[in-house]
């Protein structure tokens, strides 16, 4: 199952050409590719991807068929210079940015505040061979509530992850959903914009859309291959 808003789906579904079937579940619509993956617009930010994306999961075992894999795809900022506009990001770990509490002495994760996780980490051997079939980085993918908009924020964020590569709304929410139900996730990430002072003429969501779906046309058989193995 692959999960992403309306137009990053539609760019997944483009390297899958088969017919489609579409199953609504309560709070969320399937788009089941024949010879594919089931395709979720998951919604934007964390907590709509967590609650859609354990819908179809829900669904799929209840069915008797539960997912093997589930992929968060999208588009979403890129930390330069490591992840230039246009480039794909593959997630060896998923992350929430912004998840714990303010002190005076700085932010602190809930784990350290003693419950809780704020990390996801996809199999390994699986991000590497869709980095290496895609031609993706591969690095540390931020979740975050709030897109970065200023310079401060920016290296904030870097600051405490440094190995963040790309910052997105929605992997963290559904890394979530399929821990909680034993699956695997990958999270795919084309850089549509940098991270920092927001520009909205600087965008360009044309260009991450389009390798987004050049990228799924060469991750398809890595994908296959897992969901067989």
């Amino acid at each position: 199952m692959a999960t992403a808003v309306p137009a990053e789906r539609d760019a997944v579904a483009e390297a899958f050409p088969g017919p489609v079937r579409v199953r609504e579940l309560p709070g969320a619509v399937v788009h089941r590719v024949a010879g594919g993956p089931d395709l979720l617009a998951a919604g934007v930010g964390p907590a709509l991807a967590a609650a859609s994306t354990a819908a179809a999961l829900t669904a799929a075992a209840l069915d008797g068929r539960p997912y093997g894999l589930v992929v968060c795809a999208g588009i979403g900022g890129g930390f330069a210079p490591h992840a230039p506009l246009g480039s794909l990001v593959v997630a060896d770990a998923i992350t929430a940015a912004d998840l714990g509490a303010e002190t005076a002495e700085g932010f602190l994760p809930v784990t350290e505040l003693g419950f809780g996780t704020v990390t996801h980490r996809p199999p390994a051997s699986l991000a590497e061979a869709a980095a290496a079939a895609s031609g993706a980085r591969t690095g540390t993918v931020l979740t975050v509530s709030t897109v970065t908009g200023t310079a401060v924020r920016a290296d904030a964020l870097r600051a405490r992850h440094p190995r963040a590569l790309a910052e997105g709304m929605e992997g963290f929410g559904v890394a979530e959903a399929a821990a909680a139900q034993g699956v695997p996730v990958l999270e795919v990430r084309a850089v549509s914009n940098p991270v920092g002072p927001r520009d909205r003429a600087a965008w360009r969501i044309g260009d991450a859309l389009a390798a987004l779906t050049e990228g799924f046309g060469k991750l398809a058989p890595v994908l296959e291959s897992w969901n067989t193995a």
